[in-house]
């Protein structure tokens, strides 16, 4: 079965002190045990977002159709072909046989033993003694243990046997049904200014496939696969000594991890090419290759701690643990970046893609089809419009003020219609506004107080103009007189 991971709550008070390792792809491990098709269809739908699957090959990454092979409606059968369909017919306990987890505990041994011996020249190139390979091979499929630091075998004994172990296999260990999606991964390349796609890979794209397709790979697969790449990295990083390159030791293992079983050169052509810069690439980004993207871990955690009938009794004790309230305020606080997060990555995405698209129509002859395509444009938001400024949002309108004074005025010097329009488009101003009200009501005591205080003091001040004005037409008067 596949281990997943467990949570030991221990009561123990002299071991609470101690940091607790926890697996950010539990959730995610979690998932693909108990719930195999949900997990599947998410990780495949993320998939098809990266690389395009028609539908026969989407079928066969599903597992719903034989997976179509290159070479494999050939009636011609080659040498090469026959011999290693004859070597897999002799199926031992660990060589020949479906990989299992004995065979990956037998396997180790072998791996282990390379770390330690990187620096011979020639690692995986140099051919080993076929006798001391054969005694190697039948102690590994008898099941006992091997002292391989004796003295017994050189390392070129042990790097050949490795990949005899991989190529005996009934399938390569990325599968058949994956075939056709690493072909499209090698083939994720940047875009220029005019949307056209350029000889440049888009490494970024190209490893969170990768991320992707691993795992959905078997269990086993997947384990193996981990220990190869790292074996092959640290290989790599000891070129100077043992001359040999990432590239180099994806010629020697691209035929036994990636190829088809029963092929030849001939049948693969110029995909020959392709598939060794692929698992070059991959011996190069191996660290990174087996981390589940952060947005699939985000939904393998709210599938199950999104709703109260999902959590498990674990994850209850964790929740009701001492200290779980300080915890829930930065949980919390994580949750939200993570949302923006993913929220500013997909708007991101989706204004590239626009921006792509909107090139490509752009770049194309005028024909009806164009004008067409862009009327559609047109007929968006402009928001959505690659290359255009973003509209700003109408200035909310202005309201009336509601103030006492304004109600006053309006009624006492019989304001005119226009003047009361434009009031109504005038900006108010609330400080001013409501300190007024304020002061009047602390003055008054209530709304009708300040209205009747409000007009007698207008009357007032008629009264003293008209005096005024009066006065001034009198001594005008006696003046001419």
């Amino acid at each position: 079965s596949d281990a997943i991971c467990s949570f030991v709550i221990c009561n123990d008070s002299s071991l609470r002190s101690q940091p607790i390792i926890f697996n950010p792809d539990f959730f995610v491990e979690k998932l693909r045990h108990e719930k195999p098709e949900v997990f599947t269809e998410l990780i495949v739908s993320n998939i098809t977002r990266l690389i395009d699957l028609p539908g026969a090959e989407l079928a066969q990454l599903m597992g719903e159709e034989d997976p179509k092979l290159p070479g494999a409606n050939s009636t011609a059968s080659g040498f090469f072909r026959s011999l290693m369909s004859l070597k897999r017919k002799e199926k031992g306990v660990v060589f020949g046989s479906p990989l299992t987890e004995e065979g990956i505990a037998q396997v180790s041994q072998l791996i282990e033993y390379l770390h330690k011996n990187l620096r011979a020249e020639g690692l995986f190139r140099v051919p080993g003694n076929s006798i001391r390979q054969q005694i190697l091979k039948d102690a590994l499929n008898s099941g006992t243990d091997i002292d391989l630091d004796s003295g017994e075998f050189h390392s070129n004994d042990v790097a050949t046997l490795l990949k005899m172990f991989l190529g005996e296999l009934p399938e390569p260990l990325l599968t058949h049904k994956h075939f056709h999606a690493h072909l499209k991964i090698a083939d994720l390349t940047l875009f220029d200014e005019k949307g056209n796609k350029t000889s440049t890979p888009d490494k970024e794209r190209q490893i969170e496939a990768l991320q992707l397709l691993f795992l959905i790979l078997p269990a086993p697969n997947r384990s193996l696969l981990k220990l190869l790449l790292d074996l092959l990295y640290q290989t790599a990083k000891k070129q100077d000594k043992n001359k040999m390159s990432a590239h180099n030791l994806a010629l020697m293992f691209a035929p036994h991890i990636l190829w088809p079983r029963n092929v030849t050169a001939n049948d693969l052509q110029e995909n020959i090419t392709k598939l060794n810069n692929g698992v070059t690439f991959m011996i190069k980004h191996s660290q990174k290759l087996f981390k589940a993207p952060a947005y699939i871990r985000e939904c393998a955690r709210l599938h199950y701690l999104g709703s109260r009938a999902h959590t498990s009794k674990d994850d209850l004790d964790l929740l009701t643990s001492p200290g779980s309230k300080e915890l829930q305020p930065l949980k919390s606080q994580k949750r939200s970046r993570l949302d923006t997060c993913h929220q500013e990555e997909t708007q991101q995405r989706t204004e590239e893609a626009l921006k792509e698209l909107f090139r490509h129509v752009h770049n194309m002859p005028d024909s009806a089809k164009k004008k067409k395509l862009i009327r559609q444009f047109n007929k968006h938001s402009t928001a959505l419009t690659p290359g255009s400024d973003v509209p700003m949002s109408p200035a909310p309108r202005r309201t009336r003020s509601r103030s006492f004074s304004g109600l006053i005025k309006r009624k006492v010097l019989g304001t005119p219609v226009n003047l009361e329009r434009k009031n109504r488009d005038a900006t108010p101003e609330p400080e001013r506004v409501s300190k007024e009200n304020v002061h009047l009501l602390q003055k008054c005591g209530s709304p009708a107080h300040v209205s009747q205080a409000k007009l007698k003091s207008l009357e007032g001040r008629k009264e003293e103009s008209c005096r005024r004005m009066r006065a001034h037409l009198l001594s005008k008067d006696s003046s001419s007189l």
